[in-house]
């Protein structure tokens, strides 16, 4: 089958496609508590005759959508959690809905919906026999908080899949072919003894002390990390009254580097030393872990395959669009950091853009980016293929206003976009058995020499610890 007819499969769902986006954009649920957004995407996978599993990993809005039961197995991934206080209309201007309620500030509402595009044209392409094999929506919840794809690998739910595409919402259209940081999040909750501070001060035990201790003493730690580490630390509690000892206070961490082994290793320095700080303050320490994530893998031979079928996608953009986008990039100010990520020879055309749609060779090969994603416990158990599509102006960084306000309708362009992508990608899998059987040899000489162990703390409850 042309890979024309598989876009044009795409085009024809265009307003059922953007009317579930706008449903889940009107209706912003962050982590785990996405259950009118996880049902929205279900029931048209219901409608197109997938078999749907929910509840997986342990997270009810988790959910496997399978259609066919031959081999080979490709599937791709969607998210659908929105973020805390991100309140936006559809505007060129700071105007929320509603003040302090979430918004779409990361296009969640777009990735999910692109990708289910793309699963809907390959199993149409599977129902009419022009492919054999079977197509996979993995629908994970709580990206933003608690990586619900952690708890969905530790399921096995990614276990019989021979391949996965994925994409993120962005401001450039280009395969991914770079790695980022493997991550630890703990809390670190201290139980001290209250007293008055003034009249008895030494029947006290100050937990707050405890918690300025840990502080201190990662702060010493710094030097003797490696340097692409991060360590974050926030006081969560910290007393109520400056003439009370705090009986309480606990403070929640982050621990960043490029390899697994690195993030253990230094989580367990920072557990010594929250330990010390109980013994220096008489205190009680209780330590969670609340999530962990190795850092991504990337597969050359699925982003070389992702690249192709952008250069065959056409990305549609209308005129009231593209006017919205213009508006959008003016509250932008002066981009020029964000535009240094593209070769230099592509950073003057992007300038000269609202919206940049001309797709890029990947920016990100042999890089280690300093997010943190769930994305890459998926890339250690199954070759995964990552990608971005434009569905926001020039420069508009991600977990803004302006990334709300375009998702309502100025990123369905890129979300089509992305759809093409993922159908035509998918496609090749399951019609070329070389292209297959390279992404799976790059992901097994990738993982050689180390054995993926879920980061998960044992028996964790993803309501539990996101909850704390």
């Amino acid at each position: 089958m042309p890979k024309r007819e598989l876009f044009e499969t795409i085009e024809s769902e265009r307003e059922r496609l953007r009317s579930v986006s706008r449903e889940i954009w009107e209706t912003p649920e962050v982590a785990l508590q996405e259950t009118e957004s996880s049902e929205r995407l279900q029931s048209v996978l219901r409608e197109e005759g997938f078999d749907v599993e929910a509840g997986v990993g342990g997270i009810e809005t988790a959910f496997v959508a399978r259609y066919g039961d031959e081999d080979p197995v490709v599937g791709t991934m969607g998210e659908f959690d929105a973020l805390p206080g991100l309140s936006q209309r559809p505007t060129a201007e700071r105007e929320p809905i509603e003040e302090g309620e979430p918004g779409h500030g990361c296009g969640h509402n777009l990735f999910g919906v692109g990708s289910l595009g793309g699963a809907l044209a390959v199993k149409r392409a599977i129902e009419r026999g022009d492919l054999s094999g079977s197509v996979v929506f993995f629908g994970t919840p709580a990206e933003e908080a608690g990586g619900g794809k952690v708890y969905m690998v530790r399921d096995g739910a990614f276990d019989d899949v021979d391949a996965v595409v994925s994409w993120h919402p962005g401001w450039y259209n280009a395969p991914g072919k770079g790695s980022c940081l493997a991550v630890d999040s703990f809390e670190f909750a201290f139980e001290g003894e209250s007293s008055h501070a003034a009249a008895a001060p030494e029947a006290g035990r100050s937990a707050l002390d405890a918690v300025q201790l840990l502080n201190t003493g990662v702060e010493y730690m710094r030097e003797h990390v490696p340097d692409a580490a991060r360590i974050h630390y926030v006081i969560t509690e910290g007393g109520d009254a400056a003439n009370v000892v705090p009986p309480q206070a606990s403070v929640e961490y982050l621990v960043r580097a490029p390899e697994r082994e690195q993030v253990e290793r230094i989580s367990e320095w920072v557990r010594d030393v929250a330990e010390g700080a109980a013994l220096m303050t008489q205190t009680d320490l209780d330590t969670t872990k609340t999530s962990g994530m190795y850092g991504v893998l990337p597969n050359h031979a699925l982003g070389d395959a992702i690249r192709e079928n952008m250069a065959d996608a056409e990305f549609p953009l209308d005129d009231e669009q593209a006017a919205f986008a213009a508006e959008l990039r003016e509250t932008l100010g002066d981009v020029d950091g964000a535009l240094a990520q593209l070769p230099e020879d592509r950073r003057e055309e992007a300038d000269d853009a609202a919206m940049f749609t001309q797709p890029i060779d990947a920016v990100d090969e042999g890089v280690t980016g300093s997010y943190s994603t769930d994305s890459g416990d998926v890339s250690w158990n199954v070759p995964l293929g990552r990608f971005q599509a434009a569905t926001w102006p020039v420069g508009t960084p991600a977990h803004s206003w302006q990334a709300v306000a375009a998702g309502a309708d100025l990123g369905t362009g890129g979300m089509e976009f992305a759809a093409k992508v993922i159908a035509g990608t998918l496609y090749d899998l399951l019609d070329d058995d070389e292209l297959l059987a390279e992404a799976r040899a790059e992901f097994e000489d990738r993982t050689a020499d180390a054995e993926y162990d879920s980061p998960l703390p044992e028996g964790a409850d993803p309501y539990e610890l996101v909850n704390r």
